[in-house]
């Protein structure tokens, strides 16, 4: 047994009890951090393009791209401090570095609702994506959305919801319940407004909106009740309920969302594809364990999930069928994965190891049986950044596919770094 298959087996072991999962992890890591000869800052062409001036920088998730189209523009968002809270109090300022001066960065407004995955979901919106921005701010005592024009440097309008994802076309939004979330996963909703749902398994209550970012209409999608009586089955009885994750197609026609429940302290997560108009509803991946997703097209969606035949590796798999694929089996161990522009590479992560050492893989689906699998780059990941407070690396692809940026504090702050890969793509 390897030393992922000993790591996964642990985490099986302590699901039920977090305290002492958190700390058998700490435990481990520091024997393992303690006797590596490999302790180094980073690995790799890891360039930082965010100021060094202080305060720490990040972008958010990684089915995202900061750049705009052009590749000029990269969103960042910059805070005082986040290793002591998941979504602090204290508001984060949204700006852009100029990449053709100097990354310098330009502040473009305030958001008063993010947390330390996440940001506050900044995003430009298309079908241009590169005259507007997106992202969450609090204001009148209520969640909100806003939407700033670069190119005449003005606020255009604030929406009565915040976003999660936007529809590549830029026409609507999908929401979820972020006070919630943040209860039941901490470091991925807001803290602002106190989860009204708490002590209710299962609410009777909205769950996921659509945002027209026109007029600002709201549609409501779907209750935690309407998704739990979909294709329901035992573990259900007596679970909390929540949804995370929001994935629009590329066609904005369907979307998909993780639908999760915890009984007795143990998780389990489906895929759940559906289309916007709430028709079509489709259980793709329900083996108990469900992570990270990404649509490759509007039909097949890649993800690091558990087939009960096979466990845990990437599978890319057709929507509405049971079709599927396994893709580099030995990287088995969970990451954030998503496409190149041209869809010929997958860039994803991995979590700090044994060693406190977080690694980025360039993947293609050709060669050998299964794909090829190449590490470009290494970085450390100090302990002060850990658990809910950690700093996910969160590759994201540019416009031209011919870079990832990464979040990483292998610097002692969180901070904005560039990987090139014009030497690794042919």
């Amino acid at each position: 047994m390897g030393f992922v298959e000993i790591e996964n087996a642990g985490k099986r072991m302590f699901e039920q009890f977090p305290t002492i999962k958190r700390m058998a992890k700490r435990a481990y890591q520091i024997a393992g951090y303690a006797t590596s000869k490999e302790k180094f800052s980073s690995e790799g062409n890891v360039v930082r393009v965010s100021p060094d001036d202080g305060y720490e920088y990040f972008y958010g998730y990684y089915d995202k791209s900061p750049w705009d189209a052009t590749d000029r523009y990269m969103i960042v968002l910059k805070v005082r401090q986040a290793y002591q809270s998941v979504a602090p109090k204290a508001p984060g300022i949204v700006g852009v570095i100029d990449a053709r001066k100097e990354n310098r960065f330009i502040k473009i407004g305030v958001s008063h609702s993010w947390n330390v995955q996440q940001g506050c979901m900044a995003q430009w919106i298309g079908p241009d994506f590169k005259s507007r921005i997106i992202y969450n701010d609090f204001r009148d005592g209520k969640y909100c959305s806003v939407i700033f024009n670069l190119r005449t440097r003005r606020e255009e309008k604030v929406l009565p919801l915040p976003v999660y994802d936007v529809a590549r076309d830029g026409s609507f939004a999908l929401s979820l319940d972020f006070s919630r979330l943040h209860r039941m996963r901490p470091g991925y909703g807001y803290s602002n407004l106190p989860d009204t749902t708490k002590g209710q398994l299962c609410p009777d209550t909205p769950c996921i909106w659509k945002l027209d970012l026109e007029t600002g209409e709201i549609t409501e999608l779907f209750k935690y009740t309407e998704l739990a009586a979909f294709e329901p089955d035992e573990s259900m009885e007596g679970a909390e309920h929540k949804v995370n994750h929001l994935m629009i197609s590329p066609n904005g026609k369907r979307f998909m969302v993780l639908h999760r429940w915890f009984q007795k302290g143990r998780k389990h997560t489906r895929l759940v594809t559906v289309n916007v108009n709430k028709t079509e509803i489709y259980n793709l991946s329900d083996d108990v364990f469900v992570s990270h997703c990404y649509w490759k097209n509007d039909d097949e969606i890649l993800s690091f999930l558990r087939k009960k035949e096979t466990g845990n590796h990437y599978y890319l798999m057709k929507d509405r069928t049971r079709e599927y694929k396994m893709y580099w089996p030995k990287l088995n161990t969970d990451g954030h994965c998503s496409y190149s522009p041209d869809k010929r590479y997958v860039i994803t992560d991995t979590y700090p190891d044994r060693k406190r050492l977080a690694s980025v893989y360039l993947c293609t689906e050709k060669g050998s049986p299964a794909g090829l699998i190449e590490r470009i780059a290494r970085v450390h990941a100090p302990f002060r950044y850990d658990n809910d407070c950690r700093c996910d690396l969160h590759p994201r692809w540019n416009r031209a596919g011919t870079a990832v940026c990464i979040d990483s504090v292998h610097e002692g702050k969180r901070g904005l770094y560039v990987i090139s890969l014009e030497d690794k793509i042919k």
